[in-house]
């Protein structure tokens, strides 16, 4: 008899789905008339130039092609998460007014069918086909939102905790003794639809992305990435491009992904740590399980944090479904066997390609617009130079635009709550919670307050200063406009002189009276601190005098 124990067999994926979601910054285009041009205008603009074309969707274009999913889409969120995703339709008939399109603008682009990917060295390639590849902009937010969504079937566990681990890096970690790149796919290449290879990966080729971080303080992105955003270039890119970019967040884009599994319930603890906190798969011991990624302690309350088991049981439309979620991914887990589960229509698939992912996509513009504006504020305090009154200038127009960007999107973007659906708010709550939003949104607010105080604090300075050179030149001024003045006193009778001595007197008079109101502003300072001593009745005489005296012989601090 044999003594070897068979290893129990591992659940497989029926079907996988992943959605790279991966915010960037863009860098202000200034248009043919100096003003600030819509990115997705200058897109658009390019014209055949460019692959992206803007995606008519559901609730703009032909209505057959609105289906009951976008409805249940739509009646998710609230009003004015509405609005924000979907704008404002026709008003009711007989009434004046026009529609409102969204905030949102979507492109997409339709050369890239498929990706095959070499997850490690050694592995066999997997060919995922491509669902779609967006960019997302939004009116008035200098940011794109890179959208990837693949799919597969028939995978191994392994594979799909591997796809998810590697897959959405932009450039590599670091590189192994043999140089090959740490935590990357060991090879992807985008696909067209006739198979040919459009752009490969590079992440092996150390020297060109250590020789770009050392003369450039910036991560070089991989060619393949570099691909999918053309035209779309890096700031500190050599090529040449429309529109810029910078990184905001880290170089793991947010992810979520689908697995629909022939035995959910044969998944370990290990195997749910795994996947919720996406750190890779892990060799598999005799009993069918395999390790922790972290220490016991650490995941004491990873259920708690991280899961959401409403749905986690035999019974239900979809049973044996649970969500993961830690800001950075959202992960749902099912079964294969479950109509409900992969219906595309009303069931959980329909959800997670729909409300889940705009719910995830919403938490992620929050962070990485919250995260430019705290950018722009560096940036701005980086370039003054308060020696160079053109420099003081520019700040304050930096500051000011920055303050009221950050109004408009408080009121058109900022939510606390974007649905009364308990599934939906749970998830959402997790991803904002996870992701540390409200925190981040007073430290930003608190930051762009300060500095708009400052500003104002500034100019009531200025404003004050303004009125006691005034003051000063008013009082002094007075002293010879009351002598001038007196009982109508004209010290020369020129009233009958001819014209050109008139206009004589009359000129040497304005520019000695110019000077001396000129000569009184520059010493205004100095005569205000005069003017203080020499209301102070504490000050002796003596005092008095050499206060006066001070006003041309004092040295300034």
């Amino acid at each position: 008899m044999s003594t070897e124990t068979a290893v129990p067999a591992r659940p497989q994926v029926e079907h996988f789905r992943q959605v790279l979601l991966w915010p960037l910054r863009l860098m202000p285009v200034r248009g043919s008339q100096g003003r600030h041009a819509k990115p997705w205008q200058v897109l658009a603009d390019m014209g055949e130039a460019s692959p992206w074309r803007e995606v008519v969707d559901e609730f703009t274009g032909d209505s057959s092609r609105f289906h009951e999913r976008h409805y249940n889409e739509f009646v998710t969120f609230l009003p004015y998460v509405q609005r924000f995703l979907y704008g404002e339709g026709l008003p009711k008939h007989g009434q004046p007014g026009k529609t409102q399109g969204s905030p949102m603008r979507v492109f997409r682009r339709h050369d890239i069918a498929a990706v095959r990917v070499v997850p490690r060295p050694g592995d066999a390639p997997i060919t995922l086909q491509t669902v779609h590849v967006d960019l997302y902009f939004f009116l008035d937010v200098d940011l794109v939102l890179l959208n990837v969504e693949v799919v597969g079937d028939k995978l191994g566990l392994e594979q799909a905790q591997e796809l998810m681990y590697r897959f959405g890096r932009a450039y590599p970690a670091g590189w192994d003794a043999a140089g090959q790149a740490l935590h990357c796919l060991a090879s992807a290449e985008w696909l067209d639809a006739q198979g040919q290879v459009l752009a490969a990966s590079d992440a092996n080729q150390r020297d060109a992305f250590m020789a770009h971080v050392s003369t450039r303080r910036a991560p070089r992105m991989s060619a393949h990435w570099d691909y999918v955003m053309q035209p779309l270039v890096g700031d500190h890119s050599d090529h040449e491009g429309p529109l810029r970019f910078r990184q905001i967040e880290y170089y793991r884009m947010p992810l979520m992904a689908y697995l629909a599994l022939d035995r959910p319930r044969a998944l370990t603890r290990s195997d749910f740590v795994r996947l919720g906190l996406v750190t890779g798969s892990s060799p598999v011991d005799l009993s069918g399980d395999c390790a922790l990624p972290y220490g016991e302690q650490h995941l004491s309350d990873f259920e708690h944090k991280y899961c959401y088991d409403r749905f986690w049981a035999d019974a239900g439309a979809a049973p044996n479904t649970r969500y993961l979620c830690n800001g950075h991914a959202m992960v749902v887990v099912g079964d294969a066997a479950s109509q409900f589960y992969g219906c595309r229509d009303r069931g959980v698939l329909a959800q997670f390609r729909h409300q889940h992912f705009l719910v995830f996509l919403i938490a992620h513009f929050q962070k990485a617009a919250l995260l430019m504006y705290s950018d722009r504020l560096a940036e701005a305090l980086k370039n003054l130079d308060i020696s160079d009154a053109a420099s003081i200038r520019q700040f304050k127009r930096a500051i000011r635009e920055g303050f009221g960007s950050f109004l408009r999107f408080t009121h058109r973007y900022w939510f606390h709550e974007l649905s009364e659906q308990a599934q939906v708010r749970a998830l959402s709550q997790m991803c904002s919670q996870h992701l540390g939003l409200d925190a981040l949104y007073a430290e930003v607010k608190e930051r762009i307050a300060e500095m708009n105080q400052y500003l104002e604090a500034d100019s009531l300075r200025r404003q004050a200063n303004t009125v006691v050179r005034l003051t000063v030149v008013t009082i002094f001024g007075l002293i010879g406009t009351v002598t001038t003045g007196f009982l109508g006193m004209n010290l020369l009778a020129e009233a009958d002189a001819p014209m050109g001595r008139r206009l004589g007197i009359f000129a040497i008079t304005f520019v000695l009276t110019t000077a001396l109101t000129v000569y009184t502003m520059v010493k205004s300072k100095r005569l205000s601190d005069f003017l203080d001593v020499l209301s102070d009745e504490r000050t002796t005489a003596w005092q008095k005098t050499k206060a006066l005296v001070g006003v041309w012989t004092r040295k300034d601090d």
